[in-house]
């Protein structure tokens, strides 16, 4: 079904060659397959150059063409880019409100967060989408993808690929630097090909060749940050919407982007949304070449399933109604590690009934799920049909108003809520635990784009846990159809009745403000109580000595696991009041010992000397003070800080929170054996922390330290950083330890120095003046 080439290879005249096959490639084609002249035939290399500021191919710095957030992210960029000198907005930036849309909890602050919006879009030429409209990916779509285009947003599904657009998911600091007329900086990166050939089956959606896809190669970490560039026959087997719906999911594979060939069907799309100036044709040039591949056969995918608690933990659903017992005892028990320890585990074995897994919940919704031609599918598999009257529900949100819009017209609602499906409107609440959370115990399937611990909303530090798996919206429809039974949607696709999408933007003219180039700075940007400014952040001092206030040696560490979703979303522009979240499903005891590490670093800021103070810390500092690089060390020149050491820790989400909490709470470093996503190591510099990573199995424990010393000389000598752990005890010794940080940039080294991206910008600022 998916075949991987780790290895170059080369695409001449549309046909893949192995890297050693230039003499076949020249019999064949009659080209010479050349790797430097290939690397620049990709669909990639030649949309990085057009936004590359710099004439350096290896070391790109990028503008983009506009940028997106919801409004989870929007309120915190934008209090980050004014502390750091923007007077207003130097290109499109759509602010959506699709994550804390329901303004159900947490009294006044998340329409005070939605009226900050529209004000800032006001004060500072933004484009806002009110609560209900889109969720954010399907506005961009819509409104803004087009071909050959770059798109940055602060969500990490961020993907407009099928449009021909290389969009990137990142932390908000990453946008600051855009509103700011900064750049984005990164190292070229490796393009891989997805060759696609053959066509769908009938029942066989987007998510289940994405789950597919995904399934093959995240555990491998084979295209993480890179380029996924989708080539082949088999794109023409799909529409665009269909195309869009697996783009969005190569998030989940750990890429840095995505982009595909267009063709008259990506035209089509453009210009049923009035924007046919956005297309052209983009395919690779006659030779290109690729750092590696993934050939798909759409004809052998089948409907698949993502059990808990990764999207990468991917079966068919035919492999799993044959061997339920044994696959759904593995989760079973992999559940019980995560959770046992807080007295609550799955127990899927239970619902096997008759021989078959009876679920509870079914939601199609979002980026991924609320499309146009997936409604329509789900619609035809339950037309006459019914959900029945027991614990099984199921509800459906479009994507956008204009999609729900449309689907009213044409009766696809229609048969859906006679079947017993609740049409809601757009929202991202199901992908991240707002929303739609399941009774304790129970088992949701979702096309969405993350089954994550917790993703549901449930508490297991509470006794609370339910647990999502994903399903393409067909073969949701077909488990509907059947009351809940699980049951894959083969076969059920084969009348689909054709009824082209129709685009009424009549709700975004009247509703989208639009005041991109109309800044109004004279209007006030209005805030609310719960809308705080980010708090003084020091600069990075001489010497640094680290606490080691968690250690979590899972092998990867999500960003749900840093900072949760859900109904901490509340208090995403409340830096303080969300901190206290931190590490809080998975190290409930983080925040408290990162808080007095944080209170000892105030005092010997205000010169009161914790060193002689606390005899912990007293006793650590005579230890170090001995060591030959300490010539020059005080307790003015000596920063305390907190740490967390994880073996693969920034999986997922792009939300810069992750990072930002540790350092509100007083954070300096992590120590990584690596990163799980490039995005997570950006948000950890641009809030001024630094990321270590060790070789070597740490030695430390919780409540240990670390000590580096010299931090200016260390970036000098990135590759051999020394450090020493040292025992809380008296009778402890420094061991010597090595750490390193690996493609640190001029201007990340200096963000760290000054202590956060804010400081780093008012520092540049000063000196023009």
């Amino acid at each position: 079904m998916i075949k991987i080439t780790d290895g170059g290879v080369f695409l001449a005249d549309g046909k893949l060659y192995g890297e050693d096959e230039k003499e076949r490639i020249r019999q064949e084609t009659g080209l010479e397959a050349d790797r430097e002249i290939g690397q620049k035939g990709t669909i990639s290399y030649g949309i990085l150059k057009n936004h590359a500021v710099a004439s350096d191919e290896k070391h790109l710095k990028i503008r983009f063409d506009a940028m997106a957030s919801h409004d989870i992210t929007f309120v915190g960029i934008i209090q980050t880019a004014k502390a750091s000198g923007m007077k207003e907005f130097p290109l499109p930036y759509v602010m959506t409100n699709c994550h804390n849309s329901l303004c159900a909890v947490g009294g006044t602050i998340n329409e005070d967060d939605h009226v900050f919006g529209l004000s800032a879009a006001e004060h500072y030429g933004g484009i806002y989408v009110p609560p209900h409209l889109a969720v954010i990916h399907q506005y961009m779509r819509e409104t803004m993808a087009g071909c050959g285009k770059m798109i940055l947003g602060s969500d990490s599904h961020t993907r407009y690929g099928a449009l021909g657009t290389l969009a990137i998911g990142e932390g908000g600091g990453e946008l600051v630097k855009q509103l700011l007329g900064d750049t984005y900086d990164i190292s070229y990166p490796d393009v891989i090909c997805v060759y696609l050939t053959g066509c769908p089956k009938s029942g066989v959606g987007p998510e289940d060749i994405a789950l597919s896809i995904i399934g093959k190669v995240f555990k491998s970490g084979f295209v993480r940050n890179k380029i996924l560039e989708f080539t082949g026959p088999g794109i023409g087997k799909m529409s665009c919407d269909f195309r869009n719906g697996v783009d969005v999911m190569t998030t989940e594979t750990a890429c840095l982007s995505s982009v595909w060939c267009t063709d008259e069907e990506t035209e089509k799309f453009l210009a049923v949304h009035n924007r046919e100036k956005d297309y052209r044709e983009l395919k690779p040039e006659r030779l290109s070449w690729y750092s590696g591949a993934l050939e798909v056969d759409l004809s052998e995918v089948k409907p698949m399933i993502a059990l808990p608690f990764h999207p990468s933990n991917v079966f068919s659903i035919d492999e799993l109604n044959e061997n339920l017992s044994d696959i759904l005892h593995a989760v079973d028990e992999d559940s019980e590690k995560r959770f046992g320890p807080q007295g609550v585990s799955l127990h899927l074995s239970d619902k096997i009934r008759n021989g078959k897994l009876s679920v509870d919940q079914g939601i199609i919704a979002g980026c991924a799920g609320g499309t146009y031609t997936n409604l329509l599918a789900a619609s035809h598999i339950l037309k006459d049909k019914d959900c029945g009257n027991g614990l099984f529900n199921l509800s459906v949100y479009p994507s956008s108003q204009p999609v729900f819009l449309d689907i009213v017209k044409k009766g696809i609602a229609a048969d859906l809520m006679k079947a017993g499906a609740v049409l809601k409107t757009a929202f991202c609440g199901p992908c991240f635990g707002a929303g739609e959370t399941p009774e304790n115990g129970a088992l949701s399937i979702r096309h969405t784009t993350r089954n994550f611990p917790n993703r549901e909303g449930s508490k297991p530090g509470n006794g609370q846990l339910a647990a999502v798996a994903l399903m393409d919206a067909r073969s949701i429809a077909a488990t509907a159809a059947n009351r809940g039974i699980l049951t894959s949607a083969e076969g059920m696709e084969d009348s689909v009745p054709v009824l082209p999408y129709e685009f009424d933007d009549s709700v975004y003219r009247h509703r989208v403000y639009n005041g991109f180039l109309k800044a109004q700075p004279e209007k006030e940007v209005i805030y609310g109580p719960n809308i705080k400014d980010w708090p003084s952040m020091p600069p990075l001092s001489d010497y640094i000595l680290l606490k080691v206030c968690s250690k979590i040696m899972d092998d990867v560490t999500t960003t749900d696991e840093l900072i949760p979703s859900g109904e901490t979303s509340s208090f995403r522009s409340n830096p303080l009041g969300l901190a206290e979240y931190t590490l809080s499903r998975r190290d409930p005891e983080y925040v408290g010992r990162s808080g007095k590490v944080q209170v000892l670093e105030k005092d010997r800021e205000e010169g009161k000397n914790p060193f002689q103070t606390d005899a912990e810390l007293k006793s650590v500092f005579e230890r170090i003070s001995c060591l030959p690089e300490c010539t020059g060390i005080n307790e003015n020149n000596t920063e305390i800080g907190s740490m967390i050491y994880a073996v693969s820790p920034g999986d997922g989400s792009a939300r810069e929170q992750a990072a930002s909490c540790q350092k509100v709470l007083g954070g300096l470093a992590n120590i990584v054996r690596e990163y799980a996503t490039k995005r997570y190591r950006s948000n950890m510099i641009n809030w001024g922390m630094i990321p270590f990573q060790m070789r070597d199995m740490p030695s430390f424990h919780v409540g240990d330290y670390v000590f580096v010393p010299h931090t200016e000389r260390m970036f000098s000598n990135l590759e051999n950083i020394p450090a020493y752990a040292i025992g809380a005890e008296k009778n402890s010794l420094p061991q010597k330890i090595a750490l390193y940080i690996s493609d640190l940039t001029k201007e990340e080294e200096e963000i760290i120095k000054a202590g956060c991206l804010i400081n780093f910008n008012r520092n540049k600022n000063r000196g023009h003046e």
